[in-house]
């Protein structure tokens, strides 16, 4: 099977990106959300990104027109559903929500197409749950940012037919991604290691170890990391990453992965990073 329609669901911080690497790829894309004004925000972000890449000489003026020549946005799920190859959901790390989605997309997507989820720790098999035909499911777990992280994680449940598995690592190659495939068991490979380093750096900035700056310096110069972990935890929202950590804890019965309190009271104040403009960093206004 051949990828050329997509429909991303979510147009956050994930879902943008995933919409872009596609439609730079040459697949029509269909970006939804619940209201217009997230839709509207996700297609801007996008054309930011495209704007930099200009600046920086990686993009050409005729690839950006091309690319947002082949964006759409809607609101309108049944819209989103219609007719796409592949179906993306980018929303929030709630098993409650995935499942709603999947399962009011399902009456209107064709019976060939393919949903993947970006999730980054929840179980494939339980999404894949909710739909009457679960062998067209697939963990497709992008990294952020998407436009320039190579990686893409596959996650296969226990009934992910095979052909599904070709397709989507053929469709990971076309946007210019490297892909590992891995079983599915709760945090995968990334987010089991990334997850944990995080919520020992939170640890060590809580117990008065050492400054955010230093923590993070230790691992970028010491061990070839590309960002330091408190530095990573605000580029993916440190609610994400508490709620994955807490899925975690209790999946796999381990209190390495327990966010610890200064977290929970980051969270609570609404210091979630990057994207609220304060965590373990202050950050400028997002374009």
């Amino acid at each position: 099977m051949t990828i050329e329609k997509v429909s991303v669901f979510g147009a956050g911080t994930m879902g943008h990106g995933i919409a872009q690497v596609c439609a730079q790829a040459g697949m029509d894309v269909c970006l939804y959300d619940l209201k217009w004004d997230w839709v509207d925000g996700g297609l801007k972000r996008i054309q930011s990104n495209l704007d930099k890449g200009i600046a920086r000489g990686k993009v050409t003026e005729e690839q950006r027109t091309e690319t947002l020549s082949r964006l759409t946005g809607t609101i309108d799920l049944d819209e989103a559903a219609d007719d796409a190859d592949l179906l993306i959901e980018a929303i929030p790390e709630q098993l409650s929500l995935k499942h709603q989605l999947f399962s009011a997309i399902e009456p209107h997507a064709k019976s060939e197409a393919i949903y993947a989820s970006n999730t980054s720790s929840i179980s494939i098999g339980e999404i894949a749950s909710v739909l009457k035909d679960p062998t067209r499911v697939i963990g497709t777990h992008f990294f952020n940012p998407v436009h320039i992280m190579k990686l893409l994680e596959l996650i296969c449940h226990s009934s992910t037919a095979p052909e599904v598995l070709e397709t989507i690592k053929g469709f990971g190659a076309r946007i210019g991604k490297e892909c590992i495939v891995v079983r599915d068991i709760p945090g995968f490979a990334t987010s089991r290691l990334g997850v944990a380093l995080g919520m020992e750096a939170i640890r060590m900035f809580e117990q008065g170890v050492a400054s955010a700056e230093d923590i993070d310096k230790a691992m970028v110069l010491g061990y070839r990391h590309p960002v330091g972990p408190l530095k990573l935890s605000d580029m993916v929202g440190l609610d994400v990453r508490m709620n994955i950590g807490q899925y975690l804890a209790q999946q796999l019965n381990n209190p390495a992965f327990e966010p610890p309190e200064l977290m929970k009271q980051m969270v609570s104040e609404g210091k979630l990073g990057k994207k609220s403009g304060e965590g373990f960093y202050v950050w400028p206004p997002q374009s």
